[in-house]
């Protein structure tokens, strides 16, 4: 029910998203507001309601504070899962800090934030794929018949070294990182596909992981039992 509720939510999101950015090829107006800022261009949708449509352009602007919190609420995690020193310090303050780091930097980049954020967040896609098709294997090929010990999440001596998951992520990153095509990086197996190059860095990246992680794991997991 969650995933459903959030997905119909963010379906409703984008494709409100899309009739704004359709509108811009269309209508002069929201153009020019594009061209000033995102928040302008939601504006200029409203703009036919008058008053309203303001009240409306302000809820949307209240909404950025909501979608922070649960990204505020997973950043105090976060820190605490760093080590044990972090983990006595109570979550309010964690969130506290979180806040003081993503203000200063939203102020730091205010003129360039869409840009930073455009530059930066392919990088999330990377990692997080790369990620998931660890966990993936390791829940269906090692875990699949020796289960988890769910009393086991915080003793240090029965869970796992880390040594395979980490070899094969840094296995993974390398072969984005020579198959991305961003602004600013453009990897040597990118530049070969088509005529001005693709990016494959998330499907290279997780094939990397995929194939190194089984044999390192069976590995760690003969040597260290765990």
């Amino acid at each position: 029910m969650t995933t459903t509720g959030i997905g119909l939510s963010i379906s409703f999101a984008n494709l409100m998203g899309v009739g704004l950015a359709s509108g811009t090829f269309s209508n002069t107006s929201w153009s020019d507001a594009y061209d000033v800022s995102a928040g302008a261009l939601i504006m200029a949708g409203y703009g036919g309601l008058g008053g309203f449509g303001k009240f409306l352009g302000v809820v949307v602007a209240l909404g950025l504070i909501a979608n922070n919190i649960p990204g505020t609420y997973s950043a105090a995690l976060g820190f605490q899962i760093l080590g044990g020193y972090l983990a006595r310090l109570p979550r309010w303050f964690l969130s506290c800090v979180s806040v003081l780091i993503y203000t200063a930097c939203a102020l730091g980049g205010r003129n360039h934030l869409f840009d930073i954020f455009e530059n930066f967040l392919a990088l999330m896609g990377y990692w997080v794929t790369i990620f998931l098709i660890i966990s993936l294997e390791e829940h269906l090929i090692f875990r699949r018949n020796r289960g988890f010990d769910w009393e086991a999440w915080n003793d240090r001596s029965k869970l796992p070294i880390g040594l395979a998951g980490l070899a094969a992520f840094l296995i993974g990153w390398a072969g984005s990182i020579i198959s991305m095509y961003q602004i600013w990086y453009v990897g040597p197996i990118a530049k070969k596909v088509g005529e001005s190059g693709t990016d494959l860095g998330i499907w290279v990246g997780v094939s990397f992981a995929m194939v190194v992680y089984p044999p390192l794991r069976y590995i760690e997991l003969k040597k260290f039992r765990r």
